[in-house]
């Protein structure tokens, strides 16, 4: 190990993205735990990236995400922190870079995940390995479990609810989703699904949603295995509205996704998009956090919390 270094490392973590057309197969591959892709499935991925432009843009999000982070931690304590990011599905993974902060002498790393709502299956995981990675090299880690209540999200989410309301047809619904997790997850006590509601139950209240029957939660993205996953699905949840007579339109509030990307580009601005107007329900959505700066700046304030 190098000298030490006394700046804290903030491991900025997020899913990944392949970054070409060619990387989709072997990111596939890693989703699925080094098992590839039949032909089939990997056609079906990759017609799903032709219909958003050939890939998705989520690489910049999370580079310009990773940026911002740096200037609020940099405008709040000048030369204390350095933003790094770890990624789940693609390099650099987050042991390469917790190993390479132990070559560079950092003896502290805050971990940060793209994700407000805490599971064990998503958040929890990204920390573990993290403290994996870094138990070997002595390295201590903290980090930030959810942040589904960080009063700047709610805020952010809740104008923009308010603002495309104003233009849909009366009668709208807002859905709030986030990806689907296996139902056993759930089963085993999991709190995600408390988690997303805490965020929407937080976003209606401010926006002026008067009831339960002028929003609800809806999942999306479920995987394509055999075991069941949480819904409804949002697809369901569509058709259900469509079949009643009191709603004309559906807004989905994407929570659960703090970046454009391919569940969004596609899942929802296409395939949900398309579902719902051939049920006649007018539909939009609200826009991703991606880099806010207002946001980014309430994330280095809880990073620096930590410390």
């Amino acid at each position: 190990m190098t000298n030490q270094n006394t700046r804290t490392a903030v491991l900025l973590m997020a899913y990944g993205t392949p970054n070409t057309p060619a990387e989709i197969e072997p990111y596939y591959t890693d989703i699925r735990r080094g098992r590839a892709p039949t032909p089939e499935q990997l056609a079906d991925l990759v017609s799903r990236y032709d219909a958003i432009g050939g890939i998705s843009p989520l690489a910049a999000r999370t580079l310009a995400q990773r940026d911002a982070l740096q200037v609020s931690l940099d405008a709040l304590a000048p030369g204390e922190y350095e933003v790094v990011l770890g990624l789940k599905h693609a390099e650099p993974k987050i042991e390469t870079t917790v190993n390479d902060l132990a070559t560079r002498g950092f003896s502290q790393i805050i971990g940060l995940v793209l994700a407000p709502h805490y599971s064990s299956y998503s958040i929890g995981q990204y920390m573990d390995r993290t403290r994996a990675a870094a138990e070997p090299h002595g390295i201590t880690v903290s980090g930030i479990d959810s942040w589904a209540r960080e009063p700047a999200f709610i805020s952010f989410l809740a104008q923009d609810v308010r603002q495309r309301l104003a233009s849909m047809p009366a009668n709208t619904k807002v859905l709030f989703t986030a990806h689907s997790l296996p139902q056993r997850i759930i089963d085993g006590g999991d709190p995600y699904p408390d988690e997303l509601r805490a965020t929407a139950e937080a976003v209606a209240a401010e926006a002026g949603l008067a009831s339960w029957s002028s929003w609800s939660i809806a999942w999306q993205s479920a995987g394509r295995t055999p075991e069941p996953w949480i819904g409804p699905d949002i697809l369901n949840v569509i058709d259900d509205l469509a079949a009643s007579e009191a709603a004309s339109g559906v807004l989905v509030c994407a929570c659960g996704f703090v970046a454009d990307h391919l569940e969004i580009l596609f899942d929802l601005d296409i395939e949900a998009s398309q579902h719902a107007k051939s049920k006649g329900l007018a539909f939009a959505r609200t826009t991703c956090v991606n880099d806010d700066p207002d946001i980014m700046n309430a994330l280095a304030q809880r990073v620096i919390a930590l410390k």
